[in-house]
């Protein structure tokens, strides 16, 4: 005797076939210029790092840093 709140699971369908590979190969002209687009993202993102002050652990400056007013160093 079954319960209205406990009702069966129906059964799962089959899994999706895994997908082909493409039959085709991609060019020698198409693989350089990906290889030219990933070197200009590199690029632009190690430009961008040398402006970040900030470390995992916060701000990374040192005790003598922390001393600079705006007239000079205390």
């Amino acid at each position: 005797m079954g319960s209205i709140f406990k009702p069966k699971m129906p059964p799962l369908p089959p899994p999706a076939p895994p997908p082909e590979a493409p039959d085709d190969e991609i060019s020698p002209e198409e693989k350089e210029r990906i290889a030219k687009e990933q070197a200009a993202i590199r690029r632009r993102k190690k430009g961008k790092s040398s402006t970040i002050l900030t470390g995992p652990m916060g701000i990374q400056e040192s005790e003598e840093d922390k001393l600079d007013s705006l007239l000079g160093k205390k």
